[in-house]
């Protein structure tokens, strides 16, 4: 069964090149633009990864990386950002429960290596 990756950023463009690529590459992926719609979507579905972007638009990423990590615990999550790494980010995303950090500047294949490795670290 295909592991299934729930894809959250409030650009359009960027929900759908990372649905494209991650698809490409073996995994079923659904898509949300916001909270709401992300929390509502872990509840009806079988999450196995959430990538999520730490700048959501009006919202705060690292505020809903926690509410994800109160209602599933085992849920893991990978952040991503356009601000490259910024130490801070890193550590409040860590303290709430990230279980990796992408930038978006960096190539796709970052990603696809972040989401291979969190999802060895969760075997």
């Amino acid at each position: 069964m295909k592991q299934h990756i729930l894809v959250v950023d409030d650009e359009v463009q960027i929900r759908e090149l990372l649905s494209a690529y991650l698809t490409k590459h073996g995994y079923k992926v659904s898509t949300a633009a916001s909270s709401s719609d992300t929390l509502s979507l872990i509840k009806q579905q079988a999450v196995d990864l959430v990538v999520l972007d730490i700048g959501l638009e009006g919202e705060d990423g690292l505020k809903l990386l926690a509410t994800i990590k109160a209602e599933k615990p085992g849920l893991r999550v990978i952040m991503l950002t356009g601000m490259g790494f910024v130490e801070d980010l890193l550590q409040e995303a860590h303290q709430k429960g990230a279980d990796g950090y992408v930038s978006k500047v960096l190539p796709l294949d970052e990603l696809l290596n972040a989401i291979q490795r969190t999802q060895a670290a969760g075997c």
